[in-house]
């Protein structure tokens, strides 16, 4: 590992920064070695009001525009010690903790090249910003407090995509939808089991559930598009169930089988629900797709008026990245590839990601932002004490990144 280390510098750099635990909300000293660095190298650095780091290297041509690289500090994990084990072209940890590499490949090479740009005084280029934010894991509350009318940059690189060459173009909301059904009447199982005025609003959601679409809406050349995908129906007699569950020492995969067994099952249910994610890409899909289960829902409540009523609500937790008919960036990757002699992927993501705030604001200049998302590394097992990287993949995510810059600029 040692010698790897001294061989490169952005591979002795990305080692100095995964040694530093960074949960998230907990990033401070991660956050204050990168502006030593910054200090040190001489260029601008400083924190806003939420400790998100924001970084500039100015620009030495003022025709040219500025370019943003985003990356975040904080990575999935505790404060536990990261043990580095390099295992053949794989730097990875002893298997006790997460490695930390999403997302500080992002950030020890967005910090290098800066530095090599600060440091060519001959090299004619528009300027470049940096951002890093706290909390993505968890809530993304970091990329929240960023203060996009102070951004210069109308095009920006968010270097965390898990894949060497990956430039993604567009990334998928999250919206919550509940599905809820209400019985106007309730009843006793047997006794009141052949009164057509009471039915059972557990068979009812079921019903709805069936109507209401699953899985891909929508795809086009580069995927899925929109979807909706059903998370958990519920309805029935399970209260007492739940309350035993809470005083007792019963494991969290033994709770589904203990409430189906302890349900209560001599009462006409009178409450169920359902609840949805809906991700997409496109707003007009994701509307067309709500209006489409609105129509189920009404039609549902047409054929039990007087007997139940279903109701629906959507709450939209994360825009949508989609995709922009500017194609600046995609091309200069595309160039950029070329020129060292492998191609990028373009693609989108069924996910989400800070591209996705950044792509619904505007700059200091009235402009809309136009991120991509892209992949300096091949990434594996993110998130879980198997997570590596191949550093060999880096160096040449990081040559293809010098390259782009260069391609950016010329």
């Amino acid at each position: 590992m040692e010698n790897i280390r001294k061989q490169h510098k952005l591979i002795d750099l990305f080692c100095e920064l995964v040694s530093i635990p960074s949960p998230s909300l907990k990033e401070e000293k991660v956050a204050q070695k990168i502006l030593a660095i910054f200090k040190e190298n001489n260029i601008y650095a400083t924190t806003d009001e939420y400790g998100n780091i924001k970084a500039k290297v100015n620009a030495t041509d003022s025709s040219k525009k500025p370019l943003l690289l985003s990356a975040h500090m904080d990575v999935v994990g505790d404060d536990s010690p990261v043990n580095l084990k390099l295992n053949g072209n794989i730097i990875e940890t002893d298997k006790t903790r997460t490695l930390g590499a999403d997302d500080k490949a992002g950030v020890a090479a967005s910090v290098m090249l800066a530095i090599e740009i600060a440091q060519n005084k001959d090299l004619k280029h528009g300027g470049l910003e940096i951002i890093f934010t706290r909390d993505e894991e968890q809530t993304m509350s970091g990329i929240h407090h960023v203060k996009m009318d102070e951004i210069e940059a109308e095009h920006i690189l968010v270097l965390d995509a898990d894949r060497l060459g990956q430039v993604q173009i567009a990334g998928a909301s999250y919206t919550k939808l509940v599905v809820n059904v209400k019985s106007l009447k309730g009843g006793h199982s047997g006794i009141d089991i052949d009164d057509n005025t009471k039915v059972n609003a557990a068979k009812l959601i079921a019903e709805l559930v069936n109507d209401i679409p699953q899985g891909v809406y929508k795809k086009d050349e580069f995927g899925v598009v929109t979807s909706l995908n059903l998370g958990v129906i519920i309805g029935g007699g399970i209260e007492t169930a739940v309350d035993n569950i809470k005083a007792s020492d019963m494991k969290s995969n033994q709770y589904l089988d203990y409430i189906v067994d302890k349900a209560i099952t001599n009462v006409i249910n009178t409450k169920a629900g359902a609840t949805y994610s809906i991700r997409s890409s496109n707003r007009e899909f994701e509307k067309n797709l709500v209006s489409d289960i609105k129509e189920i829902v009404e039609k549902f409540n047409k054929k039990y008026e007087g007997l139940a009523i279903a109701t629906m609500e959507t709450t939209e937790h994360l825009p949508p990245f989609e995709k922009s008919d500017d194609t600046t960036l995609v091309k200069m990757a595309e160039e950029a590839g070329k020129n060292l002699g492998y191609d990028v992927e373009i693609s989108t993501f069924h996910a989400g990601a800070e591209t996705h705030i950044y792509a619904n604001n505007k700059n200091k200049f009235g402009v809309q932002l136009k991120p991509v998302l892209v992949g300096l590394a091949d990434i594996y097992n993110m998130h879980s004490s198997d997570e590596a990287i191949d550093y060999k993949s880096y160096l040449k995510g990081y040559s293809l990144l010098k390259e782009f810059f260069k391609v950016f600029n010329k």
